[in-house]
């Protein structure tokens, strides 16, 4: 079993596939650590639709796929970025996708819990703005999951200084129902969200999202911080009232903020573990007992395909998030909404396959392989 990859230069190398995935056994629930896995959507390849259409989705493998996550012990983060949210995935896909997710996570025990944000529309006043909010809340709130107040574009493009966003953010606050997590996601996941917390100064920034949840603690479960910064998100934690969570989003630095320090750690609320998912698993298992090195050692070596992954232009991280739960047989196609697919090149392609392979990703490493030869004929590479 032998594969021909092409490098960045275009000459390819023989990489010989491995023959067994890794051992993973599903087990308890977690005891040590909350861990949220932010899932993709399973676009339907057979719908007759461009990149500016709505999303076409496949709902049964979407589904599918979110039981995969759930039988494994994670919670599911429905309708992130990690599912297009803003890129493919508009507002009217997104409710159809959280009222789906939500069911079925009643039907088979599964935690989970939903972006809030405000894509129904592309800008606005303050208090246009606020409804937009709102509505999204109400729906969340119907079904039953947790709501993730998200970062909002038109927010960020409407705020005029801090006190836009402490007024926004506390007037949701007040009205949640239940504590919420509160996402900030940075610019290197979504350009549009430069300066967001009303300056571009992260420390300033910092402070402008502290006095929201010092206002409001008993409302915010959580917040989930990923601007791919460990010191900051550990300085970040370690000023946080008591009672409220970390969730790193960190997808460069995770192993050592979700095994934490002296002074405390963090949850998690990823992207990388929808691939990553059974591995990180086990891995946070081993973490529940104690053993911070045995955890650390499954875990480290998956962060060079995480930062592969997330590589620049971060934001289409979701194309080989994609394109290895199609090597993994969790779909039969590779096609994502919005046509999106067409955002890395081959060679990124190529060597995403050769770190989840030598991780022992793919529950069938021969799919995989035959998966991979087909994209590489498609692509004019023949032997």
């Amino acid at each position: 079993m032998t594969i021909q990859l092409p490098g960045a230069g275009g000459a390819l190398r023989t990489y010989e596939p491995r023959t067994e995935p890794l051992a993973v056994t599903p087990g308890t629930p977690f005891t040590s650590r909350t861990v949220f896995s932010a899932a993709h959507v399973v676009a339907d390849p057979f719908a007759d639709v461009s990149p500016d259409s709505p999303a076409a989705v496949d709902w049964d493998a979407t589904l599918a796929f979110r039981r995969h996550l759930w039988s494994h012990g994670l919670g599911v983060a429905e309708a992130m970025d990690t599912a297009q949210r803003g890129m493919g995935l508009d507002w009217a896909g997104a409710a159809e996708l959280i009222r789906r997710s939500a069911a079925e996570a009643k039907a088979v025990g599964g935690r989970i819990a939903c972006g809030v944000g405000t894509d129904q529309i592309t800008g606005g006043s303050l208090a246009e703005i606020r409804a937009a909010y709102e509505e999204q809340l109400a729906l969340v709130e119907e079904s039953g999951a947790q709501a993730i107040l998200m970062a909002s574009r038109a927010l960020a493009a409407a705020a005029t200084g801090p006190e836009d966003y402490l007024d926004v953010y506390g007037h949701l606050l007040r009205q949640a129902a239940e504590p919420v997590v509160l996402h900030w996601l940075g610019p290197m996941f979504d350009p549009a969200l430069a300066g967001y917390w009303g300056s571009a100064d992260l420390d300033a920034a910092t402070d402008t999202f502290l006095e929201v949840i010092a206002a409001h603690p008993d409302k915010v479960d959580g917040i989930k911080v990923s601007l791919l910064d460990a010191q900051r998100e550990i300085d970040l934690r370690r000023r946080l009232p008591q009672g409220v969570r970390c969730y790193t989003g960190d997808d460069f630095n995770y192993p050592e903020l979700i095994a934490g320090d002296e002074q405390g750690f963090s949850h998690a609320l990823l992207g990388i573990f929808d691939p990553l998912g059974p591995l990180a698993a086990q891995a946070v298992r081993i973490l529940d007992t104690g053993d911070t090195a045995g955890f650390r050692a499954l875990l480290d070596p998956t962060v060079e395909l995480s930062r592969h992954l997330f590589q620049t232009p971060t934001r289409f991280y979701k194309t080989g998030v994609v394109f290895l739960a199609w090597l993994a047989g969790h779909q039969a196609h590779f096609t994502m909404v919005g046509g999106l697919q067409s955002a890395r090149s081959l060679p990124h392609f190529a060597r995403a396959y050769e770190l989840a392979d030598g991780l022992g990703l793919f529950p069938d490493p021969k799919l995989a392989e035959d998966r991979m030869k087909t994209l590489l004929a498609l692509y004019g590479v023949t032997r």
